[in-house]
């Protein structure tokens, strides 16, 4: 066993993980580098704990839980620590093989208290924080057998929108999920990726950077929802409306990340919109919406917002964080809402043509009919057995092409989902176990996809297009 990681869990160390209520990121010793790790392989543990999990921080969660320290990377290569939650279904046996799913929660801020290593946890003061409403999500993946990890992916210091960062960490903290006893993995685990939102945007860095970065893992599949596409766009599209929070957030991580953009922000912005600035860096998520709905940082720019996104070292930012220039070597679905009222279709459409005129293997659906928020768990049935086939294999049969349907939701598949999505909640809500889905249940889910292939549909109720 790794030196580093802590002997097997007993009854008095699960009861000692609950015992106290955490400290944020900031304030926790666990998050804090031991030192010069320069000379560390990425993926290296640092330090680990078990931990307990928290349905909306209050009630205790029956899932196996740790907390990794890891050693990954900056975006201009700097080693530093990052964390990762790793879980796995309630009383699961590690010597079982099973496939290692990496969620990237669409933490969507810069405050410490978003974080999923945080937010998860059982007594976390985290209300409005977008991990919390995910946890139900994550569960449903455990419930199907898989590991799980939970990186966070804007790192310790919160650089929301950095160009490539979330890539190094989620693939540097599935290399340490890896190498840990407790979850029973080994180098040929199979490994997907999936996300939402932020979340997704963080899932195509990894995508997109796997193959260079991380050769050696097997990634088999990324599903990504929702994932932007042009940040930049999303900025001057949120300015001024009702999520103009979003687009504030998105600047303090910003100038976290480029130190090129806070100097240029302390000489053309007004002392008034910093101070929002620096108060968009302790709130959480929803409040912060609501807190800063219609603001306007044009109003606040000297000189206008068109000049400023025009200043040199602007749009050297603004294109670098710009994903999609790197093909996915993995079979990947992407999922958005065609009349989404957060992330355009357009720019999502962007996003897909440039990975497919680059050669990848992409699956794109789109929602007529879904806003933001409900699509993401409308699509969770379609994205968890999508990334079921590339676990079982199917590699080959992942269909290509782009579909627009009325609805992710239209089909018996989504709402037998959907009852059991609800049940999960019920389950979880009472701090009930969440355990590996029975053999049965497994089997019978495998002989409805394979009826579907035979009968020339898709899960999602609809023909699968393959388009060159």
């Amino acid at each position: 066993m790794n030196p580093q990681i802590r002997p097997a869990i007993t009854p008095q160390t699960r009861a000692a993980a609950t015992t106290n209520r955490p400290d944020l990121p900031g304030d926790d010793p666990f998050h804090r580098s031991p030192g010069d790790i320069e000379h560390l392989e990425p993926g290296t543990i640092l330090r680990s704990r078990e931990v307990r999990l928290g349905f909306f921080g209050a009630v205790p969660q029956c899932i196996s839980a740790w907390q990794l320290l890891y050693r990954t990377r900056d975006l201009d290569g700097t080693p530093e620590a990052a964390v990762t939650t790793v879980l796995l279904p309630w009383d699961a046996d590690p010597s079982i093989p099973r496939p290692l799913l990496s969620f990237q929660c669409a933490i969507d801020a810069v405050a410490p208290k978003c974080f999923p290593s945080y937010a998860l946890r059982h007594g976390a003061q985290a209300l409005g924080a977008i991990p919390q409403l995910e946890l139900p999500l994550i569960a449903s993946a455990l419930e199907r057998g898989w590991a799980v990890s939970v990186p966070d992916h804007e790192g310790l210091g919160g650089r929301f929108g950095a160009a490539r960062e979330p890539g190094y960490r989620a693939l540097d903290a599935a290399r340490a999920a890896l190498t840990f006893d407790p979850l029973g993995l080994n180098a040929d685990t199979r490994i997907g990726l999936w996300g939402y939102s932020g979340g997704g945007l963080a899932t195509t860095w990894a995508a997109e950077l796997a193959a260079e970065y991380a050769p050696e893992l097997d990634i088999v599949g990324a599903a990504a929802g929702s994932p932007v596409g042009d940040p930049a766009a999303a900025f001057v599209r949120m300015n001024g409306s009702a999520f103009a929070g979003f687009a504030m957030v998105f600047t303090a991580g910003l100038r976290r990340a480029y130190p090129q953009l806070d100097r240029i922000l302390r000489t053309r912005v007004s002392a008034e919109y910093l101070k929002l600035l620096v108060r968009a860096e302790t709130s959480a998520t929803f409040p912060l919406l609501a807190k800063l709905a219609g603001r306007d940082i044009g109003k606040h720019v000297y000189g206008g917002l068109e000049a400023f996104l025009a200043h040199p070292e602007m749009r050297r930012i603004l294109d670098d964080i710009r994903p999609g220039y790197r093909i996915p070597a993995m079979p990947m679905l992407v999922v958005q809402g065609v009349n989404d009222e957060v992330i355009a279709v357009g720019d999502v459409d962007a996003q897909v043509w440039r990975y497919i005129y680059g050669g990848g293997h992409i699956h794109y659906l789109r929602d007529r009919l879904s806003t933001h928020l409900p699509l993401q768990f409308l699509c969770a049935p379609a994205m968890l057995d999508w990334l079921a086939d590339r676990f079982e294999g199917r590699r080959q049969l992942a269909p290509v092409g782009i579909d627009t349907v009325w609805s992710v939701a239209a089909s018996r598949r989504a709402l037998t989902e959907y009852l059991t999505f609800i049940a999960l909640c019920a389950r979880m809500a009472g701090g009930r176990p969440i355990r590996e889905r029975s053999a049965v249940s497994d089997d019978a889910a495998i002989s409805d996809s394979a009826t579907e292939r035979r009968a020339g549909t898709s899960r999602l109720g609809g023909p699968v297009a393959v388009r060159a």
